[in-house]
């Protein structure tokens, strides 16, 4: 499917693009596709931290990985959530990390490729095409999406660590001004929001089996940041006032909150795909401008 460069897209075309894309997000095969990313990320969640936690053991920053897991807190559930994610790897972490850096290494990188074949997947059908890319070309290209997209979000949540630290050590060294200091948690912040929009953009880009332009998958991953963010704001009222999941399941009550809001946060994501699908195909029947056919003639006569 190739892409058009016409910029002939009217205000009109945009809202059919998100009604279709509002009728498409209410289909089975949306909520479908949210349930099997939800599965595979939380088989491969926490394989991923215990990875991750191994190769930070190796970076000069003191305390870095618990630094990660806090700024985790602003992003998930953190009362739901975060409980069952500490004691599993409270459990695990005691072990020899260089086995994982050896042995763990390779299941953790084929269950994170999974996940991301899915979502190669999901894209696919929300641009109505069907992938005929063979297996192992898929699943490369799903474990360079991995690669980059986690090595995205890593840089977001560095900036969120090291921004006050960065911000603590220049106002130690430089004469701040006020409004530096008032601004600089500001731009830090959003920094990480920016980078996280960049990873979602390059699954977008990447994984469907289409051509198209980079920033024609910029709204999608804008609504998927953004509403990300309403998602755990809402969520985290919800799990704290509304619903007692270790009433209902026991010790797996945080497991099944994290479940929740993988699910919801990956409908959103499939939803994006699909606002990005439908704003390409309004864009490739959108009239193209009318050309200067004066500058044309002026051109012919030059020449002529």
């Amino acid at each position: 499917m190739g892409c058009n460069d016409s910029m002939g897209m009217t205000f009109t075309n945009a809202r059919d693009a998100i009604a279709r894309a509002s009728h498409e997000a209410l289909k089975d095969q949306t909520f479908q596709a949210a349930a099997a990313l939800s599965y595979y990320t939380i088989v491969s969640v926490f394989p991923a931290l215990i990875l991750l936690s191994a190769v930070m053991a190796y970076i000069p920053l003191p305390n870095f990985f618990a630094d990660v897991l806090v700024a985790m807190t602003r992003v998930v559930p953190a009362d739901a959530v975060m409980p069952t994610i500490y004691s599993v790897l409270i459990g695990v972490l005691g072990a020899n990390l260089r086995a994982w850096l050896s042995f763990g290494t390779l299941g953790t990188l084929w269950l994170l490729s999974s996940a991301f074949d899915e979502m190669i997947d999901a894209l696919d059908a929300a641009y109505d095409v069907t992938d005929q890319r063979p297996f192992w070309k898929t699943r490369l290209l799903a474990l360079g999406l991995a690669v980059i997209t986690g090595t995205l979000l890593i840089c977001a949540v560095a900036s969120m660590v090291l921004g006050p630290r960065v911000g603590a050590w220049l106002a130690g060294r430089i004469s701040m001004s006020g409004v530096f200091s008032f601004l600089w948690p500001l731009i830090h912040k959003t920094l990480a929001i920016a980078f996280t929009i960049v990873a979602v953009q390059t699954v977008y880009f990447l994984a469907p089996n289409v051509k198209q332009r980079l920033r024609a998958t910029l709204p999608g991953a804008i609504l998927s940041v953004v509403c990300w963010m309403g998602l755990s704001f809402l969520l985290g009222i919800y799990f704290r006032h509304f619903a007692n999941y270790n009433r209902i399941y026991g010790t797996l009550g945080g497991l099944m909150a994290l479940m929740t809001w993988l699910y919801w946060a990956f409908f959103i994501f499939v939803v994006g795909g699909q606002l990005n699908a439908e704003l390409e195909r309004e864009n490739r029947s959108a009239p193209s401008p009318p050309r200067d056919t004066s500058t044309i003639a002026k051109r012919q006569d030059r020449i002529a």
